[in-house]
């Protein structure tokens, strides 16, 4: 565990950043990644479970963390980051902080979506940019981005988020290969239904768990490993299958009725 940790601090060290890592699959990533001696500045809209996290997280694993409350969707929010991390050496960036809606596109209003597009793509390729850049300067570091398997199709009821997710998907491909060559790993995490608190709450319709339902703490467990390895994972061996059957197998406009008639059943649409 001492080599692994000490591989770990040396490529991605000695501090992280984690958007969106005050509860959830963000506090999960904080949590992996302060298991291997990395400092963390955790960055989230609202400072109470920003604070508590962080606290647990000097408690059971003797690390520095930073907490930045700032909203990503908001105009001007870079500029708070930078603040947060001023003097600090950032060789990782955990891009998980999401926004969602669930609903008929026409039935959304116009500022609904345009704030899921704010923080589901302006403000992770804004995080990316200036944190790339640093990493590729230096020869060293990684980022890794979570994306969806919403991103592989047409998702009704979540349209504006399925396509925010596509968006991700090819960036990271795409920065995968620009920056691999610096020295910059880029992953992207395409996960199936992850078992968050906000995932839960949800759903009115969620009659007991589901086979592609995954724990938080094994999602970025599978994702952190993937860094450096792969340049999309897909956690979980059933949703790997769902995800071949249906791009091998399942016309793409069926495959969106599939998703279509799923998705109302779980939401009561």
């Amino acid at each position: 565990m001492a080599a692994e940790q000490s591989g770990f601090v040396e490529r991605y060290g000695p501090w992280a950043i984690v958007a969106g890592g005050s509860q959830g699959l963000g506090a999960a990533f904080a949590h992996e990644i302060a298991r291997h001696g990395v400092n963390l500045v955790l960055i989230a809209r609202r400072p109470g479970p920003l604070e508590e996290t962080a606290a647990a997280l000097r408690a059971q694993h003797g690390v520095e963390v930073r907490t930045a409350s700032v909203d990503l969707a908001a105009a001007g929010f870079l500029e708070a980051v930078e603040r947060a991390t001023e003097g600090l050496q950032v060789g990782l960036l955990v891009c998980d902080a999401a926004n969602s809606h669930t609903g008929r596109f026409l039935d959304s209003d116009l500022a609904t979506c345009l704030s899921i597009l704010d923080t589901n793509c302006r403000a992770p390729l804004s995080l990316v940019h200036l944190f790339g850049g640093i990493m590729a300067k230096r020869g060293r570091g990684g980022i890794l981005v979570m994306s969806s398997l919403s991103a592989f199709w047409g998702s009704p009821y979540v349209a504006v988020y399925g396509a925010t997710k596509a968006f991700l998907v090819n960036l990271a491909e795409a920065l995968g290969q620009e920056l691999g060559a610096r020295g910059v790993d880029v992953t992207v995490c395409t996960a199936g239904p992850i078992l968050t608190p906000n995932y839960i709450a949800s759903m009115p319709q969620r009659n007991g768990p589901s086979a592609l339902e995954m724990p938080p703490k094994r999602v970025a467990s599978i994702a952190l490993a993937a860094l450096g390895r792969k340049r999309i994972v897909v956690p979980g061996a059933l949703n790997r299958m769902a995800q071949f059957f249906m791009g091998h197998f399942v016309p793409r406009r069926a495959a969106v009725s599939m998703l279509e008639k799923s998705t109302a059943r779980m939401y009561g649409g």
